[in-house]
């Protein structure tokens, strides 16, 4: 037990200081109850907070990872946008990720499903046709890296092995579940890079065909961005299904405000809101700049 814990805790270190990871994700909508049936029942995660419209979704208790809004006057997710492509919510373990797959097949869910070299994932889509990914990361003494790449595919993932892995109970979002990445469409990919590379500061650490994938502190990635949806797509309506923003968290002040001030200087217009700066990338998906608590 002692070991485990400790390959756990080093295993953080993608998601806290000094990294800079996605925190939190902020959807829309078409019927909040719906939608929250599908969140608590399927994928596990409990409520931290609910109003009328709005409902806060945590895995352990006290940390928003995922925010669903219904506005008024939504419209269905539109096709050929910017936007969300999917998020990604990091189990702790293989077994949870066993556990997990069980429970969803149980329940229904039509699932997709890889084997990333890295990770191994399970895809589903939520009522409204939001992207989620769920998944476990390989340890990561296990990757392979050359010339700052790390080495990350799409194959078919061993159902069999990952099924007979544990025996354990599904019991919702384990404590010590993340938000471990996020997937976007963007419009174009060399405005975009520009953004996230010399604007945020993080790396490119995998090429892909239409793609880039990109972290800091040697992740396998924080933000995966494509232009699977064809280039120069527009934004979606505001009121449209899909993202309305998602958090990034930086370790310190000063590492946020360097940040801060990269973006200016490419003339990108930043706003202080309460502790956080916000900011839309080249394709007008909204970035909450926030603080490691």
């Amino acid at each position: 037990m002692i070991r485990l814990e400790g390959l756990c805790k080093l295993e953080n270190k993608f998601f806290e200081k000094p990294a800079t990871y996605v925190g939190e994700v902020n959807i829309n909508v078409t019927d909040l109850e719906s939608s929250l049936s599908f969140y608590e029942q399927v994928i596990g995660f409990s409520v931290l907070e609910k109003t009328g419209d709005k409902a806060v979704l945590t895995a352990d208790g006290k940390t928003p990872l995922l925010t669903l809004m219904q506005p008024k006057d939504v419209v269905p997710k539109e096709g050929r946008t910017t936007g969300l492509f999917h998020f990604a919510i990091l189990l702790p373990s293989r077994a949870d990720l066993s556990s997990f797959i069980k429970h969803v097949a149980r329940a229904g869910a039509r699932l997709g499903a890889s084997d990333h070299l890295v990770s191994e994932a399970l895809y589903l889509n939520d009522p409204d046709g939001n992207g989620i990914e769920v998944y476990h990361d390989r340890p990561s003494n296990e990757w392979s890296w050359s010339d700052g790449q790390v080495a990350m595919s799409t194959e078919p993932l061993d159902a069999d092995s990952l099924v007979a892995e544990s025996d354990k109970a599904w019991n919702g979002l384990p404590n010590g579940t993340v938000m471990g990445h996020i997937h976007l469409h963007v419009a174009n990919l060399k405005s975009t890079k520009s953004f996230y590379i010399d604007g945020l500061g993080f790396q490119v650490v995998t090429n892909y065909p239409g793609a880039l994938f990109t972290s800091t502190a040697d992740y396998h990635h924080h933000i995966g961005l494509n232009i699977w949806n064809g280039e120069n797509v527009p934004a979606p309506s505001e009121n449209s299904v899909g993202l309305n923003w998602y958090s990034l968290v930086f370790p310190d002040e000063q590492s946020r405000g360097e940040k801060v001030k990269n973006l200016e200087n490419q003339g990108v217009t930043v706003r202080k809101e309460h502790d956080a700066y916000i900011v839309k990338d080249p394709s007008e998906n909204e970035i909450h700049m926030q603080l490691a608590r």
